[in-house]
């Protein structure tokens, strides 16, 4: 059997190995216009930052080494021009020469990839404008930073890339701006009170971040010195685009295959609506594993799970790809960043009952050495329990956190089932019951009425108003707010009624609950405790002069 695949980097080298792995007898070729067909895209932003010191690393094979290691044909410089799926024949063109080429298969694989979407901006033909997604970018970007005077570098686009390349800028000692059109970073990746927290730290990082920004010009002659956007003009020596990426499928058009924004629909078995076709990675449109949906998730990891599954089902075996949860992460300076599943916003489109939690807690053992925390913000189904997302921030494991919860959600589980999960307990990795176990007690607190809280989406609403702010930080913390001690109300507390609206705040939202239940059992009834606190809230009381209550009882 001849079996064509068009495209490599990580869907198509990884169908073509496991194919020759499942079934040696059969013919597998690989045509890609690309010279390198096996190279490290997503460490592409660590060459830029030097800490992948060599360009020899971005390349995981040479297509000589790869051949010699698979055994699959591998063709290279060759671009896709047409598919005709009845004749079986694809149309290439030799980057080198020109000339046209036919070749002819069995079964056709289509991993195509994606490619940077360039925004409709004048002047991205300037020296000094960057896309970030070939080693070749890579290497002009750091080479440009090392030739020229570059002090001041803006971003265009906050997603995971965007990010990354700021964060591996700022550590070659350059002043980075990200902008971004939406009105969040990490757009549809996180929930914006999420994604605003982030915000706030890269700011005080030193990265300036600028959303609602669309850009307008790039300017300079024959460099570019600048870009002009909606929010201002900003320096800029350096530009990076990063403001998303396109389907490399434009080929197809007029061969029938059906695509959705230029994504190919892709059905169980990665099998298109052409016979004999198949799709995989970033041009190819998957379902969302949670809601059956279809859904485009271009990332490295899925790619390779679907180069893996489809070839399984060439070779003969039944197997079927899932679909994805859209899981990621992202290491942000100081601050690491995961998500897996639905967002709320995303479940509540999906008709799901949203519940959600936003915990902070200790990420490991708070007397070990380097302890810091995780920021866990979980959402699950009302009614069923059943987990739908996750998304963690912190300077630690996040990676860990979100694994946690893709089990959980490939397993369909549901809350209670984390209830008393075994899991690895020493000082130096984690804290007796599990920051992830520790999130799920407080959502099912809070879902059975135990725990009775705001959510910093709420509160950043206006929720509060009309509440007086109870600080229950060890010491007073927050200005303006009435200071409560903890440890001394052993009863009604003086000077504040039973029926008042009273929201409850201190660190992480510990002590907060501590004093809801125990005010619960002296007659409150309208406490309300702010998760996350102030150590993810800006908790601002309107200006009055602190009541500090220290005799309670």
């Amino acid at each position: 059997m001849n079996i064509l695949i068009l495209g490599g980097v990580a869907a198509g080298t990884k169908t073509a190995a496991k194919l020759k792995r499942e079934d040696r007898s059969l013919n597998v070729t690989i045509l890609t216009k690309d010279k390198d067909i096996s190279y490290a895209g997503c460490g592409l932003p660590y060459y830029v930052g030097s800490l992948i010191e060599n360009r020899e690393e971005l390349i995981v094979n040479t297509p000589e080494s790869y051949a010699a290691l698979t055994g699959v044909e591998v063709l290279t410089g060759r671009e896709a021009i047409s598919v005709d799926s009845e004749a079986k024949t694809v149309v290439v063109r030799c980057t080198d020469t020109g000339e046209e080429e036919i070749h002819s298969y069995d079964r056709l694989v289509i991993a195509t990839g994606a490619s940077p979407a360039i925004p409709p901006i004048e002047g991205v033909g300037k020296a000094g404008v960057y896309t970030m997604r070939t080693p070749a970018d890579a290497i002009g970007i750091r080479d440009y930073v090392k030739e020229h005077t570059v002090r001041n570098a803006v971003v265009v686009g906050g997603g995971f890339i965007g990010l990354e390349a700021a964060e591996n800028l700022q550590r070659l000692g350059l002043s980075v701006a990200v902008l971004d059109v939406a009105g969040q970073i990490l757009p549809g990746v996180l929930d914006s009170e999420m994604a605003n927290y982030v915000q706030r730290y890269l700011t005080r990082r030193g990265i300036r971040i600028v959303t609602g920004a669309k850009a307008e010009q790039i300017q300079g002659l024959d460099r570019v010195t600048g870009i002009k956007t909606s929010a201002g003009l900003f320096p800029a020596e350096l530009v990076i685009l990063s403001a998303g990426i396109r389907p490399n499928t434009a080929f197809l058009q007029g061969s029938g295959i059906e695509m959705i924004r230029g994504a190919i629909v892709t059905g169980p078995q990665m099998e298109t609506n052409l016979p004999d076709v198949y799709a995989a990675g970033d041009c190819a449109l998957v379902t969302n594993r949670l809601t059956g949906q279809r859904q485009w998730s271009p990332m490295g990891s899925s790619a390779n799970l679907e180069g893996r599954t489809l070839a399984q089902g060439l070779a003969g075996r039944k197997k079927t790809y899932p679909g994805v949860l859209g899981t990621g992460v992202v290491k942000l300076p100081g601050l690491n960043c995961g998500r897996t599943g639905l967002t709320e916003a995303q479940a509540k489109e999906a008709g799901y009952d949203v519940a959600t939690i936003l915990a902070v807690t200790d990420d490991k053992a708070h007397y070990y050495p380097d302890a810091a925390f995780f920021i866990t913000k979980l959402i699950a189904d009302r009614k069923t329990h059943q987990l739908l997302g996750m998304q963690v921030l912190g300077p630690g494991a996040v990676d860990k956190m979100v694994d946690i919860a893709v089990t959980g959600l490939n397993l369909k589980a549901r809350l209670e089932d984390f209830e008393n999960a075994d899991y690895a307990y020493a000082p130096p990795f984690s804290t007796a019951i599990h920051p992830f176990v520790q999130a799920v007690y407080l959502l099912l607190n809070k879902l059975d009425g135990t725990l009775v809280s705001m959510t910093p989406a709420e509160y950043a609403a206006g929720a509060a108003q009309g509440y007086r702010i109870i600080d229950v930080a060890p010491r007073p913390a927050i200005p303006g707010a009435t200071f409560v001690d903890l440890s001394s109300v052993q009863g009604e507390i003086p000077g504040i009624g039973k029926e008042e609206k009273l929201l409850l705040v201190c660190v992480r939202a510990k002590r907060a609950y501590f004093l809801q239940n125990r005010l619960r059992y002296y007659g409150y009834r309208n406490t309300v405790v702010l998760e996350g606190a102030t150590s993810f809230n800006e908790v601002k009381v309107p200006d009055s002069a602190p009541v500090v209550l220290t005799h309670q009882g």
